[in-house]
């Protein structure tokens, strides 16, 4: 008797054994916990961005396409745009004009309806063709060269403030150090280059003299001869044009030589890397600088939003491009339509948007109908509102 009970509580736990056996067979099929898009569309939109993700200037490239992917996330959850999702695409321009112009043929291939970007001018410029021939609109989040307004066939859109502007706010701050004289320095870039020959005029056109007229080649590290020839020249301010990598050496350089006149920075040298590199000789800097996000009030919820999303801060342009993104479906919406001809035509047509960075309205020229750069200086290790 006992033998009987023993089998069958030998056959009684195989019998459990296969039951848990096939259980967890069944677990492991069971769908994950990955997110599932409950919202229900009419169909996707395919939006481009066309930024520098890799290369010297990815850092501020990916900054910016952050800033889209977090307002694409934000619009879709809100139920998109004309009833679809919106999804994007990516150009990678790398800042140089030849890839730039193989990454809006890219998106112009990949039947983008628009595209959202533009860091670099000179990248930008020889896309404007590219887009307006395929009748694709642009919003431009940052290159501001006026090269672009001169070349422009009708279909990109700038919102950051030009060159002549930016020149302008860069004069104003000189007169208010009590600066008399000045030298420029660029890269040689389209930006910069715009933007030293446009200060250059407004300056000389007070009747006031530009001592130094300089050009550096991108990737120099040693500036000891320019450094030494501005030193004896002794202007009373410095104006340099370009971006931050060779800004902060040059600052550097020339601080450590003994240069103690006021220095300036353009908006391309308005990186958190341009305080890294030149260290505690970036104290004192100024810079005119776009509107930085984190130092805005109206957009301390997406400075949390892209804080929580990404784990890092929001860069120069991400407030301007996250508007551009807005202002893109705005755009749409207003139109009714997703053909290429009406969102260029609603964006003209844009009276009083309300970004983070401040209202959009553009001139018959497809800039910005004001100017938006403030200055900046760098104190104690960052950068702060000027007094």
């Amino acid at each position: 008797m006992f033998e009987i009970k023993k089998s069958w509580v030998l056959i009684l736990v195989l019998v459990l054994f296969t039951i848990a056996m096939i259980g967890c067979d069944q677990d492991t099929a069971a769908p994950t916990d990955e997110p599932v898009d409950e919202m229900e569309y009419e169909g996707d939109v395919l939006v481009g961005i066309m930024l520098p993700v890799t290369g010297a200037y990815s850092e501020n490239g990916i900054d910016m396409q952050n800033a889209v992917l977090l307002a694409v996330e934000e619009i879709n959850a809100a139920g998109g745009v004309l009833g679809h999702r919106i999804i994007t695409t990516v150009g990678d321009d790398e800042c140089d004009p030849a890839k730039a112009t193989a990454a809006a043929s890219k998106l112009v291939s990949e039947e983008v309806v628009a595209v959202v970007g533009g860091y670099c001018s000179g990248a930008t410029l020889p896309t404007l063709n590219i887009y307006g021939d395929a009748g694709v609109p642009m919003v431009v989040a940052a290159a501001n060269a006026t090269s672009l307004v001169e070349e422009n066939p009708g279909w990109t859109f700038m919102i950051n403030s030009t060159g002549d502007m930016q020149a302008e706010n860069a004069i104003v701050w000189f007169e208010m150090q009590g600066v008399e004289t000045i030298g420029l320095i660029d890269d040689g870039s389209a930006f910069a280059t715009d933007l030293k020959m446009l200060t250059k005029s407004q300056w000389e056109a007070k009747g006031k003299e530009v001592l130094t007229d300089d050009t550096v080649t991108v990737g120099e590290q040693d500036f000891s001869a320019l450094v030494t020839s501005i030193i004896q020249a002794s202007p009373d301010g410095i104006y340099w044009t370009a971006y931050h990598a060779e800004g902060a050496l040059i600052v550097r350089q020339l601080r450590e030589a003994g240069y103690e006149g006021v220095i300036i920075v353009a908006d391309g040298t308005s990186a958190p890397a341009f305080i890294e590199l030149a260290g505690e000789y970036a104290e004192g800097v100024f810079c005119t600088a776009p509107p930085f996000a984190d130092l805005n009030p109206a957009a301390a919820d997406f400075v949390e939003n892209y804080r929580a999303k990404f784990n890092t801060n929001p860069g120069a342009y991400s407030g301007l491009t996250y508007d551009a993104t807005y202002l893109l479906v705005d755009a749409m919406e207003r139109a009714g339509s997703f053909d290429g001809s009406a969102i260029r035509d609603a964006l003209a047509a844009t009276d009083g948007f309300q970004g983070i960075s401040g209202e959009v309205m553009f001139t018959d020229r497809n800039t910005l109908g004001r100017s938006n750069f403030v200055i900046l200086v760098v104190q104690d290790g960052s950068w702060v509102f000027a007094e």
